[in-house]
């Protein structure tokens, strides 16, 4: 007989970005949460977020989360810098007791706050990200001393969406930005976008050990894991894998071969057009 509580632990998480890159960061929550059935939605359509407006990024963000509240998600994952940055107050509020809502940002401050307090930290990321200065208001609120060094690095998304990285081509872009004088004199070199840890081996091999090159993902993760448990939501153990969910808002044959890449598995995708 399933109850009311157990039916609550089964069903999924709710995870949205607005395209494939969130995948690095379902794929954290998958390792970390192995028996928790997964509803992915890339915003294909209307990808990238770091080029758009704050009023469009709120607009397609909402009718996401009426997607995703329809499959019954018990947590809803923002799994994109720009829209956390554009729009997590607003989702939380739509959603409110129906799920609950964890972003990019706030548990990523959180873990440079406790690991980099008084020491110089450089973020990149989208100009919509860089550009909002959210970064530096909640990192500033914790009064810790973290000298934050923030710089916009709008070619690497492309580029990664391309397939350019492991090569010459990427090689000479990231050296162009972590080699620009606002990153000069860092610590910890924070990745605040979810494409960006499919490059951190370069950026790694680049600093040769004098720079830590911070991957939210799995912060976010562990955040994730932590909400769930407070509310008793995590879901029990299972003889068989759980069946994750991923939709496109538009399809592609190339979007398909990518998102093995950023999954780190084999994955159907369904097309779920946001506007008909």
């Amino acid at each position: 007989m399933t109850t009311a509580a157990t039916a609550g632990t089964a069903r999924p998480i709710g995870i949205f970005d607005s395209g494939i890159g969130g995948l690095t960061v379902a794929r954290a929550v998958a390792q970390r949460l192995p028996h928790e059935r997964l509803v992915y939605f890339g915003d294909t359509a209307h990808l990238p977020y770091g080029e758009k407006s704050t009023a469009a990024i709120q607009a397609y963000s909402i009718k996401i989360c009426d997607v995703l509240l329809r499959q019954h998600c018990k947590l809803i994952l923002i799994a994109c810098n720009s829209a956390s940055a554009a729009a997590y107050e607003l989702v939380r509020e739509y959603v409110g007791s129906k799920a609950q809502v964890v972003g990019m940002i706030d548990p990523v401050v959180q873990h440079v706050g406790r690991h980099y307090a008084g020491r110089p930290v450089g973020l990149i990321g989208t100009k919509q990200t860089v550009g909002s200065n959210i970064y530096r208001k909640k990192i500033d609120q914790l009064d810790l001393g973290v000298d934050l060094h923030a710089l916009a690095t709008p070619l690497l998304v492309p580029m990664i969406e391309e397939g350019f990285f492991n090569g010459r081509v990427s090689e000479e872009i990231i050296r162009a930005y972590l080699d620009h004088p606002t990153l000069h004199g860092i610590d910890a070199l924070l990745l605040a976008c979810t494409h960006f840890p499919l490059i951190k081996p370069q950026m790694e091999a680049h600093y040769q050990g004098s720079v830590a090159v911070l991957d939210p993902s799995d912060v976010v993760a562990t955040t994730v894991a932590e909400a769930l448990a407070a509310r008793q939501l995590l879901a029990a153990p299972a003889e068989t894998a759980p069946a994750h969910h991923f939709y496109v808002s538009d399809f592609t044959r190339s979007f398909e071969e990518s998102t093995r890449i950023f999954f780190g598995q084999e994955v159907q995708l369904e097309h779920y057009p946001l506007w008909e």
